[in-house]
């Protein structure tokens, strides 16, 4: 296991953190791929990044994950969020950037084939990653199998209430999903994952320093060579502070 732990002032920092880890990265890889996730904690990323866009090569991505059922056009699709979080604010080429699509109607099917088009890329570079306050890692919730690949998946009540905050009601909210598995996860070269709140502190705890186990899916991380985690708000409350480095000077956006 590789994994560096970082722990920021201020979401701000966290960001401009984020975004040095996942420029190097990729400036070492040709025609490189980047793995994207959507919530709430990878934005401070995208902010950066959208500040620094001209320090992007040319990009192929992937998504992590989408709600089974939701047409591409509804506003919380994740096609949706990717466009208006990810694909417009980095001036990417919407026809280089795919997400898994929930309103196959063969929705396996669909899921074998985002598998399929990840190993025909070549894989994934670097995977930015968030976390649940449950563990779960993309859409694979406490007792996925840590060798597990893209497919369909149900939501778990917890998952599905924090997501409530974005539907008109929890009603509202999908039963279910199509996500990147564990083991796809696993794969990518380089993994960056940032949570903030002490409301993800227990997780981030159980993640990176308990057991590897189906119950927590996050600590599946300790299975990779190359793990950035960049932590603000209180999320290494949990952590002995022996176990991380302080980010005392970051770069601003755009230089």
């Amino acid at each position: 296991m590789s994994v560096q732990i970082l722990v920021a002032s201020s979401v701000q920092d966290q960001g401009v953190a984020a975004a040095d880890a996942v420029l190097d990265r990729l400036a070492v890889r040709p025609d490189p791929v980047l793995g994207i996730a959507t919530g709430s904690s990878p934005l401070p990323l995208y902010a950066q990044l959208a500040g620094r866009a001209g320090e992007l090569p040319r990009l192929r991505c992937f998504a992590l994950d989408e709600y089974l059922g939701l047409p591409a056009d509804h506003p919380q699709s994740y096609h949706a969020v990717v466009r208006r979080e990810v694909i417009e604010p980095l001036g990417l080429d919407p026809a280089d950037v795919k997400v898994p699509d929930g309103a196959a109607p063969a929705p396996e099917r669909a899921a074998a084939a985002y598998e399929a088009a990840i190993r025909a890329a070549g894989g994934i570079d670097v995977q930015i990653l968030g976390i649940g306050n449950n563990g779960h890692l993309a859409f694979n919730e406490p007792g996925s199998a840590l060798d597990s690949r893209t497919r369909v998946v149900e939501l778990t009540p917890s998952t599905r209430e924090a997501n409530a905050r974005f539907f008109a009601s929890p009603e509202d909210v999908p039963t279910h999903a199509l996500t990147q598995g564990l083991g796809t996860i696993r794969e990518a070269r380089s993994l960056v994952l940032l949570a903030s709140g002490p409301a993800k502190a227990e997780a981030i705890a159980a993640a990176l320093t308990g057991p590897v186990t189906p119950d927590i899916p996050a600590s599946v991380l300790q299975l990779h060579p190359d793990v950035t985690v960049l932590l603000a708000g209180g999320a290494e409350t949990r952590l002995d502070p022996g176990s991380y480095s302080l980010v005392r000077e970051t770069r601003t956006a755009g230089r």
